[in-house]
């Protein structure tokens, strides 16, 4: 299918638009573009919802060389994607680094969005030894080895197309400027995410995979995240990574569905 286009402020937003029904926006994490959610697609359209799947700004078809890269203004791009769509209030989900986008997005224009879900939350930076800033000060140049780490986060189960769509995902990042994006979208920003949370009063939901190699303790960090919001849940994804949309699709869709139940009635 082919890409639309939405312009902002220094260029160009690009996403794809399945199915009709209820609006549901998917935003990919850092180093990704919209094909992360190739597995779920599918799943959501078939119980009923137009599913939109975007390209973060810097990556994918999306243009480069913005001014900023931080999630509020990532926000602000699902935003002006949903405008794009008639301006029906959606649900947004964002993945990872895509997770402080949807909450920015929800607090700025309640009016637009229904409900949020946060996949992979990060609530705190990181706490990293020395020999680990090293090797993600190393993994944000490297095409190659962004590659090798984003293999890392599947840690029980892997897509059957997974070697593909990694060779890929590669590819991709090789273009020029693209790994400036990548970098910028994992530094950390002020404000964080959580000092908005507060804010959000649509339904959200916090979904977590019980493996993602990202956290000491997944659950731990679900809950925590929950706890910041008015009025949310917290869900895992038993034996998924990082990416459950990705690796759990149909455990993620049922999740979601569950979810968007809630909010299509909102």
């Amino acid at each position: 299918m082919a890409a639309s286009f939405v312009g902002r402020d220094g260029g160009r937003i690009a996403y794809e638009v399945h199915g009709q029904g209820p609006l549901v926006v998917l935003s990919h994490g850092m180093g990704e573009n919209h094909h992360s959610y190739r597995h779920l697609i599918p799943l959501l359209v078939a119980a009923g919802y137009q599913v939109a799947s975007v390209d973060v700004r810097g990556h994918g078809d999306s243009t480069t060389g913005w001014a900023t890269y931080a999630p509020a203004e990532v926000g602000r791009d699902l935003l002006a994607v949903v405008r794009d769509l008639g301006g029906r209030p959606a649900t947004l989900v964002g993945n990872s680094s895509s997770a402080a986008a949807v909450v920015f997005a929800a607090a700025e224009a309640p009016d637009l969005v229904s409900g949020i879900v946060l996949e992979g939350a990060f609530v705190e930076q990181p706490k990293l030894n020395p020999v680990m800033r090293l090797g993600v000060w190393a993994v944000v140049r490297s095409p190659r080895l962004f590659g090798m780490f984003h293999r890392t986060l599947f840690p029980v189960h892997r897509p059957s197309d997974d070697a593909a769509y990694r060779k890929s995902l590669v590819t991709a990042l090789r273009r020029p400027g693209r790994m400036l994006p990548v970098r910028e979208v994992a530094a950390p920003v002020d404000p964080h995410w959580t000092t908005v949370a507060p804010q959000v009063r649509q339904p959200v939901l916090v979904l977590m995979g019980t493996k993602d190699p990202d956290f000491p303790d997944p659950g731990a960090e679900a809950r925590a995240a929950r706890r910041l919001f008015p009025l949310a849940e917290a869900r895992m994804v038993t034996d998924a990574g990082h990416y459950p949309h990705a690796d759990r699709p149909e455990a993620t869709a049922a999740a979601l569905t569950d979810f968007l139940a809630v909010t299509d009635r909102a």
